[in-house]
């Protein structure tokens, strides 16, 4: 078996179902947004419940931020897949926990299971990419997880809207959708092993760890995440403000300007080699531009194409931040590693609605707000001016990538 297992080279299977993971990101938030309304309605009577129930679309994404680092840990100590798969089953336990659930306190509870669940399962797929890959194919299933999430975004809404019409719980059966998963990362993956083929070694120190340059990462991963959510959870405000008002119409418009999230990874894919510096300062750009033009927009169309040009930037920020966050990597540090940058990406989403609301109360309006990103954006092309680059990172194809 032992040999088998060493003999084995990863393929286009491994790598999907370990892209298929990144799906339950988008689940929590996007796949309950159409029956928010419904849960609303059915818990009227729970003292405040304008602010618990929209918690059971947000917690999980808090939950992330919060025990992704602890779950790279585990797995660098316990092992990266049985970890995984034993996530699986979780999740898709208290995720379709609400359908039998009838107190508020009860469902909010198993809303927390499935945000721990999601920050061991978003960590560990993300870290046996970089196990079984190197180099460009590596750059590859890692930039396709930020498009795989934008497009199953698309999914999830319409589903959610679908299912809802049976009742707001029909839509958590969906979550057992992770049971899938389970079965085909237990036939197409293994534990794996370090360079060498020694077995995987048991490491909870942080010596070697690159403190200095994660933390870079992590913070612009933080700023990043803020803008990158932006458009996604604010463009149906910003075209009710210019006067569309059929939901239906609003939803549709939306999702094709999310369409540039998957194109910018698609951009990312041919110009990932780019020197990191040049790449940040190429997506901060378009992110600005982006936001300069949904602030001035007095019209639809204009909005439209100002959240597209700002989806881009995005799509291409995200795989930039993964890949070079990783390729700092060892291999007995890249639980830890992976699990850093993905509390960083969670927080970013966690406060980006918060932030966008402080703006607009302080600038007087949400479309003003976005002229206040994108003076945001051009801090951040400022910034990456001024960060120090190593030299093995000037070019993401020569940076180191550690076992």
């Amino acid at each position: 078996m032992r040999d088998r297992e060493e003999a084995q080279e990863p393929g286009f299977l491994t790598g999907f179902s370990l892209l298929l993971p990144i799906t339950l990101s988008t689940m929590a938030i996007v796949l309950l947004a159409p029956i928010l309304p419904q849960l609303m309605s059915d818990f009227s009577d729970v003292p405040g419940y304008e602010y618990w129930v929209p918690m059971i679309l947000t917690i999980p994404a808090l939950c992330v931020a919060i025990f992704s680092p602890f779950g790279g840990m585990l797995g660098d100590w316990f092992g990266r897949r049985r970890l995984l798969l034993a996530s699986f089953l979780a999740y898709a336990l208290v995720g379709v926990a609400p359908l039998f659930l009838t107190s508020l306190p009860a469902i909010l509870i198993s809303r927390v299971g499935v945000g721990v669940a999601e920050a061991l399962i978003m960590v560990l797929s993300t870290t046996l990419i970089g196990d079984y890959y190197k180099g460009a194919a590596r750059d590859k299933w890692l930039a396709g997880q930020t498009a795989f999430a934008s497009l199953s975004a698309l999914l999830f809404f319409n589903l959610g809207g679908q299912l809802g019409v049976f009742g707001w719980r029909a839509p958590f059966w969906v979550y057992a959708s992770a049971l899938l998963m389970f079965v085909l990362v237990l036939r197409y993956t293994w534990e794996p092993r370090c360079e060498a083929g020694r077995e995987r070694a048991r490491s909870t120190g942080w010596v070697g760890f690159p403190w200095r340059r994660m933390l870079i990462i992590m913070a612009i991963t933080i700023y990043g995440s803020v803008f990158f959510y932006t458009v996604q959870i604010q463009a149906s405000s910003g075209l009710h403000v210019l006067g569309l008002s059929d939901p239906a119409r609003i939803g549709f418009l939306t999702s094709v300007a999310s369409i540039g999230v998957p194109l910018g990874t698609l951009l990312y894919s041919r110009i990932g080699r780019w020197p990191v510096r040049g790449l940040l300062l190429l997506e901060f750009i378009l992110l600005a531009i982006g936001f300069g033009i949904m602030g001035l927009a007095r019209g639809w169309e204009a909005f439209l194409m100002g959240c597209f040009l700002n989806q881009i930037g995005a799509g291409l920020l995200l795989p930039t931040l993964l890949v070079w966050a990783m390729s700092l990597l060892s291999f007995e540090i890249r639980g830890r590693g992976a699990g850093m940058w993905q509390s960083s990406f969670a927080f970013g989403q966690f406060l980006s609605p918060v932030v966008v609301t402080l703006l607009s109360k302080q600038a007087g309006g949400l479309m003003a707000a976005f002229g206040l990103l994108s003076l945001g954006a051009l801090i951040g092309v400022i910034l990456v001016l001024v960060v120090p680059f190593r030299r093995g990172e000037q070019t993401m194809g020569v940076a180191v990538a550690h076992g």
